[in-house]
């Protein structure tokens, strides 16, 4: 599949991000910038989305914005003032990168602490669905609104050990198809992505004893990204794409 765009595909677009500080979601920030949109980096650790924010701003690329925010105490509230924000600063959303999300701990399902079940949910779930809520109407004003979440290859079949991850990416893909087909009359296209296995620090926490150096690292899956951003994209909705498909 050719994912390529315009060079300035994303020219005057605004695009958030979560978990724009590191792997995938830091390299899609900087490759949307790239193309020439004006992103919104948003996590929880400050000095992280500094570093991706210095990146930008050296390549040249439109000056982004720094939004930090910790979607495991983040109420309603917190992103309807987001809102507020991004409205009062940028006047528009274009784009929106669900990327944030947590792993918990890898364990037989019978075993699977309540306190981390909760976390989870909390931030692959939850926050997502509350603060697309609040960005939607945003959204709708974007002639090219563009919604992408992130699933995972436990998130088409689940996988023994792989519990509260596992569903938390059903629940993901089911939102995406949920939305898609609510807003399939209207300019928002709705996907998710599967990364698969990439070189990040969550990937080295669920297989420790892997080869970093025999993933594909994220620069190599961001085609995927920057498209289903870009213009080129309007005639896909309601997909979950796999950045690596089996061969």
């Amino acid at each position: 599949m050719d994912y390529s765009v315009s060079a300035d595909a994303l020219k005057e677009k605004v695009i958030l991000v979560t978990g724009a500080g590191a792997g995938i979601g830091k390299q899609a920030a900087i490759d949307y910038a790239k193309h020439g949109a004006t992103v919104i980096l948003l996590g929880r650790t400050v000095k992280k989305l500094e570093q991706t924010y210095d990146e930008i701003i050296a390549a040249g690329y439109p000056q982004p914005a720094i939004i930090p925010l910790d979607m495991q105490g983040a109420t309603k509230q917190h992103y309807l003032d987001m809102v507020d924000t991004i409205e009062g600063q940028f006047g528009r959303l274009d784009g929106v990168l669900h990327n944030a999300s947590i792993l918990g701990v890898l364990s037989p399902l019978d075993q699977i602490e309540e306190e981390v079940y909760d976390d989870v949910m909390q931030i692959n779930v939850k926050a997502q669905f509350l603060m697309t809520q609040a960005l939607l109407p945003l959204l709708k004003q974007s002639p090219q609104g563009r919604l992408v979440f992130t699933s995972s290859t436990v998130g088409h079949v689940g996988r023994a050990f792989w519990g509260t991850y596992a569903i938390s990416k059903f629940a993901t893909e089911g939102m995406m198809q949920v939305l898609a087909d609510e807003l399939s009359d209207t300019e928002i296209r709705v996907n998710a992505i599967n990364p698969g296995g990439t070189r990040t620090s969550m990937r080295a926490s669920a297989f420790p004893a892997e080869d970093p150096n025999s993933l594909k690292t994220p620069e190599d899956i961001i085609p995927l990204y920057t498209y289903l951003m870009a213009p080129e994209s309007q005639n896909v909705h309601g997909q979950c794409i796999d950045a690596q498909p089996k061969k």
